[in-house]
């Protein structure tokens, strides 16, 4: 009896879901704004996106203008969001603050829209183009609503993509010292440009202790294997680069092989110094 009435139900759940589909599929080649729209919002509170997406779709346009054209344009936008459909949805939540500047659902428009990028951005190592996106949105959204039930996330998600772009800004020049240390001067030369760019993009970095560590590598590197004509100035900018490290982290995690560079850096000095006076 027991498998019998589950049978049952579950007939009756298939015969009414296939009544539902040929409902939809009825309504959606049906050429009544009205009955989609009554479906569309049907679909969407019971949080069938996707159908609901479908409909608002087709319907957006004729409500162009007319009283219901706020609601079914931010229906629109959501239902993008919440099929993961970003570019969509970020550029119709776009469409919907430009067409709808004081709705009640703007600051939530404001922050959707921002979020959309936010979840298109990718890895910090591929183009972060749409992180750039993003943050501009986000900071928009801070500025504009500022008491926005939103702002705590918003500003977590502002900080995680400032630090992805930090990240690859900081990679790219952790790679030209990781390139300068295989005695090729000119990826020393162009490390210690890189690193002095992204101490000064980005002043409050997480990276920041380590760009200035890596400075010091790549200046050392590059007065260590420098020509004659150009090795006392470069010493002394290796000089120069521990103490700017020391004097913002007296206690960094990297003052052991700081401290052996800077050896190596005084050294060389010497010997230096001790060439020019027999050449003299």
């Amino acid at each position: 009896m027991f498998l019998k009435h589950r049978i049952l139900i579950l007939l009756a759940a298939v015969a009414l879901l296939s009544q539902s589909c040929n409902e939809y599929q009825k309504v959606l080649k049906n050429e009544d704004v009205k009955a989609k729209y009554d479906m569309a919002e049907k679909y969407y509170e019971a949080k069938d996106f996707k159908r609901a997406n479908r409909l608002f779709e087709q319907i957006a346009p004729k409500y162009v203008g007319k009283p219901q054209g706020e609601r079914v344009q931010f229906f629109l936008a959501d239902t993008y969001y919440q099929v993961k459909n970003y570019n969509f949805a970020g550029y119709q939540f776009e469409r919907f603050l430009k067409s709808y500047p004081k709705s009640d659902k703007a600051a939530e428009s404001s922050f959707l829209g921002a979020k959309s990028y936010y979840m298109l951005s990718p890895r910090y190592s591929l183009d972060q183009t749409d992180t750039e996106k993003a943050l501009v949105k986000l900071q928009n959204f801070i500025n504009t609503y500022p008491e926005s039930e939103f702002m705590p996330e918003a500003n977590s998600m502002a900080k995680e993509l400032t630090t992805k772009k930090e990240k690859k800004a900081f990679e790219i020049a952790k790679q030209f010292t990781k390139l300068g240390n295989s005695y090729i001067l000119d990826y020393s030369i162009s490390a210690v440009a890189a690193l002095d760019n992204f101490v000064s993009d980005y002043p409050g970095t997480i990276f920041r202790e380590e760009a200035l560590y890596l400075k010091l590598v790549a200046t050392a590197n590059l007065a260590l294997n420098s020509t004659l004509n150009r090795k006392e100035e470069r010493l002394e900018t290796a000089e120069a680069a521990y103490k700017n490290l020391l004097k913002y982290y007296p206690k960094t995690s990297f003052l052991k092989d700081a401290e052996n560079l800077r050896e190596k850096v005084s050294k060389e000095m010497t010997r230096y110094k001790e060439q020019e006076n027999l050449a003299k």
